[in-house]
């Protein structure tokens, strides 16, 4: 299946190297690109992309407005979201993925990088550039007042979650936990239903705001 991509960056020459890297992959398709914030928005509606490849600093909506306009509660099928910026900024992060993000890229990540968190985005993964990933979610604040306790999950649940939060794969949970990846992604499932969040990087944002990792 192709994945079909809008890119949305003020900056020309950004979105065309974007769309040079994305368009050389057999599975992806650059449909649409988009100038700002406002645009984005426009043209996702109008496309329906499968991925919202987006920059933050953009004129008229910027990147984080945008992102909340095209995950809000109650929108049918909205796009998956992966933020690329050159700001790596703390708050820029949390906002990003407690609004639904389901990537943070750092501009100069790299081809591959970028290429593999369009296809993570597209399958219902998420992923952090690793420069910032432990970094940005071990300074998040704790919030327990509002979250789900831990007692909610299972303690497989729980070794689940604490094995997202440190940056780890599918396949490599699978192994560290001696499970199948299939059995991997039906826990992650459950997870996701009882806490109520979206994907995997609100998942590893909940086990570090509550202090999970701290439990060993």
């Amino acid at each position: 299946m192709t994945i079909r991509v809008l890119i949305a960056d003020d900056q020309a020459m950004v979105r065309a190297g974007f769309a040079m890297i994305l368009d050389a992959e057999a599975d992806i398709d650059v449909i649409a690109e988009a100038a700002d914030g406002l645009q984005a928005v426009e043209l996702a509606q109008r496309h329906r992309p499968d991925v919202v490849l987006m920059d933050i600093r953009m004129p008229h909506l910027d990147g984080l407005e945008a992102l909340r306009h095209l995950t809000r509660p109650g929108t049918v099928d909205p796009p998956k979201v992966v933020i690329a910026t050159t700001f790596d900024d703390d708050e820029y992060v949390h906002r990003a993925l407690h609004d639904g993000a389901s990537g943070f890229l750092i501009k100069d990540s790299g081809p591959a990088l970028l290429v593999e968190a369009i296809r993570a985005a597209a399958s219902g993964e998420a992923l952090i550039s690793p420069s910032i990933t432990v970094r940005l979610l071990r300074g998040l604040t704790r919030a327990t007042n509002h979250r789900t306790a831990h007692s909610a999950l299972t303690a497989r649940e729980l070794d689940l979650v604490r094995l997202v939060a440190r940056g780890l794969t599918n396949a490599e949970i699978a192994t560290e936990l001696s499970i199948s990846v299939g059995t991997v992604k039906t826990h992650l499932g459950n997870v996701q239903t009882k806490l109520a969040i979206r994907n995997r990087v609100e998942i590893a944002a909940w086990a570090w705001e509550t202090g999970l990792l701290d439990r060993q």
